[in-house]
């Protein structure tokens, strides 16, 4: 049998890899376009801002490596030019010795990729100071121009997981950064409240921030000296990098009429197979589809293309391995601020067909008196059946492993009773008696049972509407003084008993307290002596304020 793998990164490799571990028979042959393969798009920002010593380490394999290791023959420099699946047959072009040549397989991998976008009216060809992030052709491009050239001020459009990474690591090399967002918010792929922790991370680092905006306008001949906003902003520059995002590669996949999903890459079963027949798609040219509801999505992600790749590379030699979908769970590092989600939104759970319940908690990632700092969770359960559908994490520390947790509950149909019940390790360095994951299981099942949560939008819109509110601050004097959700009058929590008796008990009530824990008990309290319709704000004043002051920036 002979195997034709179409690209050598993340994916491409994986897959031969696997193959050759299953079967020594196999005639394993691929194509790169590129001179590197199996090299850490994800590592490239480190190295651009000097986290990363050296661009070797980001390419701990080559073609020879591979030869020696698998003896599977990667021809680099080679570019593909076309697949014709009834003949079997692929067209090959040697970008060094100018010859063209047809290639026959057996099983053949579509491992192409996917593409960075390049928004108007930025053109790379035109200016020299231009860059995107996506390949090690890209990475050394930068570092070479950076080298050479006087660059004290960068320009990053897109705040995404690239954009964001830049920003950060270029203002740790010492440059002033600017972003340019389209979006109404930082990193869109999260809510909008807690994007805002983000903002502030930014803020204070001094990235200049462009929201809601776009470049329209360009100054300088050859290499881009400043750009205009639409909304009015001149920024000068000295460096660009667009990162509003990728698209998959499908170009020979769309010549060859093999079929395209919903999202715009390769439609694939389970095994990663395409309609065209002994053709697969691996990585970021192929849809994904969504484990809890097994509809399409497009998560380019090098996670996700390495472990299409060991599936494929199984299933070719026999093996029994099959895609089971993902969550969309992500993670980055912005400054001293570790952002992470999974599953679905409160939008998403919603656009899904779930009646979703949402919760904010704000816990110490561990015991504050040997130093946790704070977390804030952002936790999505199904109203009806409890099901635990999705997570978005903010904070200092101790994120990766609730994230992780999260996302291994959400894989085998956790409800957020669940999570309560889950038995953590807790010692006070790294955990606290009820883990921030436990927490949120216990509120998320308290909410959505008897003990229910407005959040901080909820009670904004109801307000706007002029529902009848009773909202009920139970924190100290001085603390409500400081400030305070609108409307609200002061009950602390010691006189709240007393304090009550002139209140409604048939009206909507809301009662909060700093981050949720006081107004847990102040909710119990208002329900055991007849209030009918008590609720708690989620997240407390603090997340209140956030919301606030991120509606009115």
């Amino acid at each position: 049998m002979k195997i034709v793998v179409i690209g050598s990164v993340a994916a491409g490799t994986s897959v031969a890899a696997k193959a050759r571990r299953n079967d020594e028979t196999a005639e394993i042959v691929v194509y790169e376009e590129a001179e590197d393969i199996s090299y850490s798009v994800c590592g490239m920002p480190y190295f651009l801002g000097g986290e990363v010593d050296e661009l070797d380490t980001l390419i701990p394999r080559d073609a020879e490596w591979f030869k020696k290791r698998f003896e599977i023959d990667i021809h680099t420099n080679h570019h593909v030019k076309a697949i014709h699946p009834l003949a079997k047959e692929i067209e090959v072009y040697d970008k060094v010795k100018g010859e063209g040549t047809r290639e026959t397989y057996d099983k053949l991998v579509l491992a192409t990729g996917s593409y960075s976008l390049t928004p108007p009216p930025f053109t790379l060809d035109t200016y020299e100071n231009v860059f995107h992030v996506k390949t090690m052709d890209n990475t050394k491009a930068i570092d070479t121009y950076m080298k050479s050239n006087e660059v004290e001020h960068a320009t990053i459009i897109g705040s995404g997981y690239i954009g964001l990474e830049m920003a950060e690591q270029l203002t740790k090399k010492g440059l002033k950064v600017s972003i340019v967002e389209l979006a109404d918010q930082i990193f869109p792929r999260i809510d909008a409240d807690m994007a805002y922790h983000l903002e502030k991370e930014l803020q204070n680092n001094n990235v200049d921030l462009h929201i809601n905006d776009k470049v329209k306008t360009i100054k300088g001949e050859g290499k881009v000296e400043a750009v205009g906003t639409e909304n009015g902003a001149a920024i000068e520059t000295d460096l660009v990098i667009l990162a509003v995002g990728v698209r998959p590669n499908t170009v020979l996949a769309t010549e060859a009429e093999i079929e395209l999903g919903e999202t715009g890459a390769v439609k694939v079963d389970n095994y990663m197979k395409t309609s065209a027949e002994d053709v697969y798609a691996v990585g970021d040219v192929a849809e994904t589809f969504h484990r809890v509801t097994g509809q399409p999505i497009y998560h380019p992600l090098g996670s996700t293309a390495n472990k299409m790749g060991r599936i494929v590379g199984d299933h070719l030699t026999g093996g029994p391995l099959e895609f089971k979908g993902t969550l969309g769970t992500g993670i980055f590092r912005l400054f001293d601020l570790t952002v992470a989600f999974t599953g679905f939104s409160e939008k998403e759970a919603a656009a899904a067909g779930f009646d979703p319940v949402v919760v904010h908690n704000i816990k110490p990632a561990h015991a504050k008196y040997v130093g946790g700092k704070e977390l804030t969770i952002k936790g999505v359960a199904d109203r009806e059946t409890g099901r635990f559908l999705g997570a978005q994490i903010v904070g200092p520390e101790g994120v990766d492993k609730r994230i992780d947790v999260f996302a291994t509950a959400i894989t085998f149909k956790a409800t957020a009773e669940d999570l309560f019940h889950l038995d953590l390790a807790y010692a006070p360095p790294y955990s606290t008696t009820k883990d921030p994951v436990m927490y949120t299981g216990m509120v998320l099942e308290n909410a959505r049972k008897n003990l229910p949560v407005v959040t901080p939008k909820e009670l904004v819109r109801l307000q706007d509407k002029d529902v009848p509110l009773q909202i009920i601050d139970v924190r100290s004097p001085k603390q409500y003084e400081k400030n305070h959700v609108k409307n609200a009058v002061n009950i602390p929590m010691l006189d709240l008993r007393k304090g009550v008796a002139d209140l409604d008990h048939s009206v909507k009530t809301v009662v909060y307290c700093n981050k949720g824990v006081t107004s847990n008990t102040a909710q119990n309290l208002l329900l055991n002596i007849g209030f009918l319709d008590a609720n708690v704000l989620s997240g407390g004043n603090t997340n209140y304020q956030n919301y606030i002051k991120s509606q009115n920036r």
